[in-house]
């Protein structure tokens, strides 16, 4: 566990870490829609939700009406749905119960330790639960088109066998009255944080599964995170008038509401509780957290969204939450720069939850921390709203997208907000990334984030490796041609479902190289990069390959004079070379495991990847 949190940790952030004028400019910022060149196949789904909440905040439970109209784009007929109750995850018993009961590192906020710190023994939160301290999502009835439907909830999944059956470009409305529970806090959502922030309401509502053109992903929530279906919301929460509300979407009644949202006088109700609406335009989830302490300040990017700031009323960490705002804005300018314009006109940074986790216009961020882990827990949760909620990827199959994209660029963002440039940002993910390569326990990243054998194995697959296959394409294609394969990967597929063949389509496409090995190995195999000096003769260099995963290299000769000369060895299989200034010598097939040339000078030394971007696992026979 201790080198789990040293290595694998995402760049020290993971685990610690209207259809009015608004609406109308967010959904025409981006088409939700592929571009031809894209796939002319393409498909996706599509849900409109309009919610009703009602919240107790005495009791923790919640009434619900949830009107819902599903587009069935697919070409196929559907006879079933499934939904998401992820509150019942949080129930003795449950299939995460379970996991956290057998897995050998379960997670430490999900756990007490009855043991020591060197002999833990692990007992599961969940396991512990009473009746009114679970979650649950309750559904009371279900219609379509008006009939009502047989329906069963398995753990958290609810299976509904329609009235009748969806047909390819049919829309149908699905009625359902519901009644839940929030848990005490454990994980990501809940209520009364460790922070004392009453209400995290994240994965609250029962939430259509995605279907596409690998079925449906009905997964269970045991967890890990998530894949939703693109849509619009509108939400109407009632709850105590003393709770102030942040998250996803635009308030509608600004000036009913106040607590810093007003654009006018206020009138707010004489009433116990207020009802506030939101919308949201095509997103695929929708969060909020609610807290009687917080502090609410806004901060306009400019030439940007509306930042929302929502925070404890503690001494100890306004300061904090004051300078963390002007910072959050340059965050927002940098990505929008270095991937695409951010297209909605609000984002929120909101204190709740158990670490830090993104959401559709929000994240919520565990707020009692240093400044410099409160600046990239930000950056980290921020640049998700790239890196899996415009760029949708199902995080379930491929996390590493996800996290090791975001852990990636928020990297390059906390440098460039901080004005304190490094080398390598990324070393500290090549350090874990070898570490877990030399463990044993190393799974191929195409593993179903619930299969990993350990949580350790899991963190630094999706974060470490995850941000090493972009700096290493990097490497490979030049850093220039990676800078324009991000952009061109947004302009393609945000507001989409993008799958590890997309990205590396892009990435050919923009570089004109072949990049399907690149995407075999390093996801799809535990192969490793292992290239070696054999020796030097005079002036003949001759290297060997070790490891099975093949690379083009960079090279640095020292010669017996003193001056010194950069090679290329490009790979015969990318058919082509990066854009480089070195001199460039005859390819390398990989099936040849040696592979020799010669110099004009006699060598004194030679270097294989002296900058150090290739995940080699063995550095110490990379210089002769």
């Amino acid at each position: 566990m201790k080198n789990y949190f040293l290595f694998g940790l995402a760049l020290s952030l993971v685990l610690t870490s209207c259809k009015s004028t608004q609406e109308l400019s967010a959904t025409s910022a981006v088409s939700p829609m592929p571009s031809q060149h894209s796939s002319s196949t393409y498909w996706q789904q599509h849900v409109d939700y309009k919610m009703e909440i009602d919240m107790d905040v005495n009791t923790y439970q919640y009434d619900g009406k949830q009107n819902l109209v599903y587009t069935n784009n697919s070409p196929d007929v559907l006879d079933k749905v499934y939904y998401h109750l992820f509150f019942n995850a949080f129930q003795p018993g449950s299939d995460m119960d379970a996991r956290l009961q057998s897995i050998e590192d379960p997670d430490r906020r999900m756990t007490n330790n009855l043991g020591t710190k060197e002999n833990p023994i692990y007992e599961s939160r969940i396991s512990k639960l009473q009746p009114d301290e679970i979650g649950f999502i309750k559904v009371n009835g279900l219609k379509q088109d008006g009939k009502a439907v047989q329906y069963h909830t398995a753990g958290t999944i609810l299976e509904v066998t329609l009235a009748h059956p969806i047909q390819p470009g049919e829309r149908t409305t699905l009625d359902m009255d519901f009644k839940a529970q929030v848990p005490v806090q454990i994980r990501r959502s809940g209520r009364n944080s460790a922070e004392g922030v009453a209400l995290s309401m994240a994965q609250w509502y029962p939430k259509l599964a995605e279907y596409d053109f690998e079925g449906w992903h009905a997964d269970p929530y045991i967890g890990r995170e998530f894949h939703g279906v693109w849509g619009d919301f509108d939400v109407k929460l009632t709850i105590d008038r003393n709770y102030i509300v942040g998250g996803t979407g635009y308030l509608q009644n600004p000036n009913q509401i106040g607590y810093g949202y007003e654009t006018g006088t206020v009138n707010r109700p004489n009433t116990d509780k207020l009802t506030w609406h939101f919308v949201a335009p095509n997103v695929h989830d929708f969060t909020w957290a609610a807290d009687p302490e917080y502090i609410h300040d806004t901060l306009q990017v400019e030439n940007g969204p509306l930042l929302h700031f929502l925070y404890k009323n503690n001494p100890e960490i306004k300061e904090n939450w004051k300078n963390l705002q002007p910072k959050t804005a340059g965050l927002m300018t940098y990505f929008s720069e270095n991937l695409g314009k951010y297209p909605y006109e609000q984002y929120s940074v909101i204190q709740g939850g158990d670490g830090g986790m993104e959401y559709a216009m929000s994240t919520l961020i565990t707020g009692e921390r240093s400044f410099g882990s409160l600046v990239g827990v930000t950056a980290h949760e921020l640049a998700h709203t790239w890196f899996q909620f415009l760029l949708a990827t199902n995080e379930s199959k491929h996390e590493w997208m996800d996290e090791g994209f975001t852990s990636y660029i928020s990297e390059y963002a906390v440098d460039a907000v901080n004005n304190t440039p490094r080398e390598n940002p990324i070393e500290r993910a090549y350090q874990g990334y070898v570490y877990l390569a030399k463990s044993g326990k190393e799974k191929p990243q195409t593993t179903h984030s619930d299969r990993f054998e350990t949580n350790f194995a899991y963190g630094i697959a999706a974060y470490n490796k995850g941000a090493v296959f972009l700096a290493q394409l990097g490497y490979v294609i030049g850093e220039d041609n990676l800078k324009k394969t991000l952009k061109q990967y947004y302009k393609d597929w945000a507001f989409k479902h993008p799958t590890p063949n997309d990205f590396i389509r892009v990435a050919e496409k923009v570089s004109g190289l072949h990049l399907g090995w690149y995407l075999t190995d390093w996801t799809q195999t535990t192969n490793t990069i292992d290239y070696a000096v054999k020796s030097i003769d005079n002036n003949t260099v001759n290297l060997e390959r070790i490891g099975l995963m093949p690379m083009p290299l960079d090279l640095e000769v020292t010669y017996t004079d003193g001056t010194t000369e950069a090679f290329y060895i490009p790979l015969q299989m990318m058919r082509g070379e990066k854009p480089t200034t070195a001199t460039i010598i005859n390819d390398w097939s990989w099936a040849h495991p040696n592979y020799s040339f010669t110099t004009t000078k006699p060598v004194q030394s030679v270097v294989i990847d002296p900058k150090g971007f290739m995940a080699d696992v063995d550095r110490s026979n990379n210089k002769k």
